[in-house]
């Protein structure tokens, strides 16, 4: 690199890499500069050289891209969560469906081109869900708010534009009950101190709101002042429940809740259906999006009435039972023996009788089923981000469906997976990217495999 450190350039923008970064090239050397655009022409602080690459700061948009817009965020800059709010939104749903469809090419060998992105009407106020960590100051004020990218420093903010508008004030009373009262903050560094985080949870078609603490401990002091506070905020709070976590962990929730007033869980409405959700539940983010998805990847399972379903990494059946009216049975798979009961209970409360469900790894219920004889139509993937592993792979394969609707949320985990696929016999036939996070780097894809002709 003739880049150093300290060093003042003239940049342009050409592309954005996965971390939301833009990146040009200044003699042929790779600078990446955060919060910029392509079509920027920048004025540029070298901050850090390596052999490969340089970082870069703005010192000044000398020609600002067409697609620049003013962050209507004031920590957005300094905040974790937000890549693109300083880019216009039709600009991100093009990057990320170019970013998708890249990978894929790259990575996966899949030549076949996305459709057109899934996005909501409105990409604000969409989480459903706010993990708030609480810390102090180097004054040893309250603060209550978000990581700063790449670190544990807290960015006070009680007013996330990406979160549902009734928790700001949720937050405020949670704040106001700390400072009102003789309630300790926890600190990473020594293990001490009582509160860790803020857990707030909305159903968007119920209304309903669950509050959830996770403590260092299994109470709180002056747990009454607190209902009292939360209660008052907002009338539509259901449940106020603790979640202990006694771990030294950066792992936000502990397996234990307990229940301080009003019910164990909450309930939203989801593709038509009621779903029950607990503090430990899985259930996405953005109900809007997740009904896109979903209804895409019922599109591409093409499901008739004799048709059986198997569900891989089911959590709470929210995507099979989505689908459950369009097949003759739904099995659904998933490790963790909550998210089974959940999942149960979800098809009970809604009616569903053609369902089964199974506590068991993947690749495990995948070998368990083939003992049985069955062999599925259609197989539903949807894995944690690191994807399948080979065995599931295999699994999956050895049981001949003739179609696999493969949902992720880590396009490069997802492309090697569809090239492990492909060598099984199945190729990918359609592709779609759907916004699920909308102002972040983060993009969901749905594919369809379909088996090749023997």
């Amino acid at each position: 690199m003739t880049l150093k450190k300290n060093d003042d350039i003239r940049l342009e923008i050409t592309t954005l890499t996965n971390q939301g970064s833009g990146l040009g090239r200044f003699n042929d050397e790779v600078v990446f500069v955060d919060s910029a655009v392509p079509g920027d022409i920048l004025d540029v602080h070298i901050i850090k050289v390596s052999k490969n690459y340089a970082i870069g700061k703005i010192n000044k948009v000398i020609k600002p891209s067409k697609n620049r817009i003013v962050s209507d965020c004031d920590v957005s800059t300094r905040c974790g969560g937000c890549a693109y709010r300083h880019m216009k939104y039709d600009a991100e749903l093009l990057e990320k469906k170019k970013y998708v469809g890249d990978v894929l090419q790259r990575i996966g060998g899949v030549a076949v081109q996305p459709e057109e992105i899934l996005s909501i009407e409105k990409p604000e106020a969409y989480r459903n869900k706010a993990l708030i960590p609480v810390g102090l100051d180097e004054k040893g004020n309250v603060v209550t708010g978000f990581y700063s990218r790449k670190t544990h420093r807290i960015i006070d903010c009680d007013n996330c534009k990406l979160q549902m508008e009734e928790f700001s004030p949720i937050i405020k009373a949670v704040k106001r009950y700390i400072l009102e009262n003789p309630v300790t903050i926890y600190d990473e560094k020594t293990h001490k101190g009582l509160i860790r985080h803020i857990y707030l949870r909305r159903g968007r078609n119920t209304g309903d709101i669950m509050v959830c603490l996770v403590v260092n401990g299994d109470n709180i002091p002056s747990k009454q002042k607190l209902i009292d506070l939360l209660t008052a905020t907002d009338e539509n709070i259901k449940s106020i429940v603790l979640n202990v976590n006694r771990e030294k962990t950066n792992v936000v929730l502990g397996t234990q809740t307990i229940t301080l007033w009003g019910e164990d869980t909450i309930e939203d409405i989801l593709c038509g259906l009621r779903f029950r959700i607990s503090p430990l539940s899985f259930y996405q983010v953005n109900p809007e999006g997740t009904e896109l998805l979903y209804k895409r990847a019922k599109e591409y399972a093409e499901l008739k009435d004799g048709d059986i379903l198997l569900d891989m990494y089911c959590g709470a059946g929210t995507i099979g039972l989505s689908m459950a009216d369009k097949a003759k049975e739904i099995i659904g798979v998933e490790i963790i023996p909550e998210a089974i009961e959940n999942a149960k209970e979800n098809a009970s409360l809604n009616g569903i009788e053609n369902t089964r469900f199974i506590c068991a790894d993947a690749s495990g219920a995948a070998k368990e089923l083939l003992s049985e004889g069955i062999k599925p139509d259609v197989v539903v993937l949807d894995p944690p981000r690191k994807g399948c592993s080979k065995d599931v792979i295999d699994a999956v394969a050895g049981m001949n469906p003739q179609r696999i609707v493969y949902v992720s949320c880590d396009a490069a985990s997802l492309s090697r997976d569809c090239a492990l696929f492909r060598e099984v016999g199945y190729e990918v036939t359609k592709v779609t990217a759907v916004d699920m996070f909308p102002r972040t780097i983060h993009v969901e894809t749905v594919c369809l495999l379909s088996r090749k002709d023997k």
